[in-house]
């Protein structure tokens, strides 16, 4: 929207507010030049990865036989280590969990235990009533052949 005072100010006044600050200008060149740099470097890392690719590959041909099993090798005993890794820290957050539920401290997940203990005990509950009326209304179980 140009008002008629916008219209009536000479083009050279209207570029130099409308254009960018000292600062914005600073940023621009900064990033320009960063960018510029890191544009550089990787296209360096990638022409000397290549490179050296091309050169191993003849030596990776040659001790495959040896590489390829002492690969599989170490990633076993690496996943073995892991997993044992993962396994103490699970027994370990378990047991703790299991101390502060003892000790009433109500950890994450407590609420679900309770009412699943509950449930457990309402059925339990409803079992031992059924087994008592078929018991007492048609004999002992071993009167029935159970």
């Amino acid at each position: 929207m140009s008002t008629a005072t916008d219209q009536k100010k000479p083009i050279t006044q209207k570029l130099y507010e409308s254009a960018p600050s000292s600062r914005q200008a600073a940023k621009f060149v900064t990033a320009t030049t960063l960018g510029a740099a890191l544009l550089f470097l990787s296209g360096l890392t990638l022409t000397g990865t290549v490179i050296a690719l091309i050169m191993a590959t003849p030596l990776m041909v040659l001790f495959s036989p040896v590489l390829v099993p002492a690969g599989i090798a170490i990633f076993l005993v690496v996943s073995g280590f892991l997993f044992s890794g993962g396994c103490g820290v699970a027994a370990i957050s378990a047991i703790s969990w299991i101390y502060n539920y003892v000790q009433g401290k109500h950890p994450p997940g407590a609420d679900q235990l309770d009412y699943a203990r509950h449930k457990l005990r309402e059925y339990g509950q409803y079992v031992q009533q059924k087994a008592q009326e078929v018991t007492h209304g048609h004999g002992t179980y071993s009167q029935l052949g159970l």
